[in-house]
């Protein structure tokens, strides 16, 4: 057996500071393969905000068991990525061939490919079949005519979050956004919110289209606003100044349990629908409990998926949910290519993944990166 040990990146679930780096337990060093599996070598992954809301919320959402780390207190972080098929004892999955998918922050991954088509696969291992469908789907990068490889990293740190946008969105319209004039959206310089901006800004001009008010830092202030997205970017301290008599939807992607409080009690009965999104201001999480208005509710995107994937009249159907996804991602991924709203920067080694998650940790990413990290040196 090799020697390559490879790395993962461990979490302490329970205080999310407290990480370091151990060996990867799906590295050649660590196991063989038996029959019907296959092993991934990680290249490349994205690492955002979002993965933050994977590990502040990995209990209550189940993000900690795609990836089991083995010991009950600690976790893998899940990240969206890029991969190379290095062995394989699973007919129809060939070495060499370019997988674009969810893995942990590590080095590799051994999965057991199902339902392998010309597109991709769904990884059949046992610990993963109760868990939502859409993180176990593997595409091949070859058979994906919006894949290039000049933009992987783009696509690493947006595509996941825009589909959770484009959903956000989605949601919003199929329930008439609750009645509300206007949407607040916290966080608002995070990419999770920018997308979902920029779909509801799509519907600027139609009835009962909403305005579009973002919540954000002084630092990110000028930077927000120049994107265009939305019709007003507030600091957070200047949530008084909104007028409390409009009717309103809030959609929370930063966690903050006193600025959900701040922002109920500013508008009381006319906070039409509070929706938990992330958690990006994670060290302020907190109970929605005896909250002034609607009772806040947790947003989970397959929800979402599984209700329009469904075959009309109820829903779109799979084939027709993708391609309306694809159709406003490629209309988003032009206008950040043209804006430059997103800069991606490589980095490589181990160490580096530990301390780039510190740093994302603390809030000290910038909202204009796009961070781009690879495990294997």
């Amino acid at each position: 057996m090799t020697t390559d040990a490879g790395h993962r990146l461990v979490i302490a679930r329970a205080q999310l500071s407290r990480a370091h780096l151990g060996p990867d337990p799906d590295a050649p060093a660590a196991r063989a393969l038996q029959a019907g599996q296959a092993r991934l070598a990680i290249d490349r992954f994205a690492l955002t905000a979002n993965n933050i809301t994977y590990a502040a919320f990995g209990e209550a959402m189940k993000y900690w068991q795609f990836f089991p780390s083995g010991e009950a207190a600690t976790g893998c972080l899940p990240v969206w990525g890029f991969a190379e098929v290095v062995e394989s004892l699973a007919p129809g999955l060939d070495v060499g061939r370019r997988v674009w998918g969810y893995f942990p922050a590590g080095t590799h991954l051994v999965v057991r490919p199902s339902k392998v088509s010309a597109t991709g696969f769904i990884d059949g291992a046992a610990h993963r079949q109760e868990l939502a469908l859409v993180y176990n789907q593997y595409a091949f990068c070859d058979a994906d005519p919006d894949w290039k490889p000049e933009t992987e990293g783009l696509q690493a740190v947006l595509r996941p979050l825009f589909t959770t946008s484009f959903l956000i969105d989605d949601f919003l319209a199929d329930n008439h956004v609750f009645g509300a004039q206007q949407v607040l959206l916290s966080s608002a310089s995070s990419k999770t919110a920018l997308g979902t901006a920029f779909c509801l800004a799509r519907r600027r001009g139609m009835p009962g289209a909403p305005r579009i008010i973002g919540l954000t830092s002084a630092a990110n202030a000028d930077t927000t606003r120049s994107l265009g997205c939305y019709d007003q970017v507030l600091l957070y301290e200047a949530l008084p100044t909104l007028s409390d008599h409009v009717p309103t939807v809030y959609v929370d992607f930063c966690g903050d349990a006193e600025l959900r409080r701040r922002i109920h009690t500013h508008f009381g009965e006319r906070l039409r629908f509070s929706s938990s999104i992330g958690g990006t201001h994670w060290e302020a999480l907190g109970p929605a409990r005896d909250l002034p208005g609607p009772r806040p509710t947790l947003f989970f995107a397959p929800a979402q998926i599984k209700l329009r994937s469904a075959p009309p009249p109820a829903g779109w159907g799979g084939a027709e949910l993708q391609r309306r996804i694809a159709a406003a991602w490629a209309a988003f991924i032009h206008q950040v290519e043209a804006g430059g709203w997103v800069r991606i920067v490589e980095q490589r080694g181990a160490q580096a993944a530990l301390e780039a998650y510190g740093q994302m940790l603390a809030g000290r990413a910038s909202a204009g990166v796009g961070l781009m990290l690879g495990m294997r040196g």
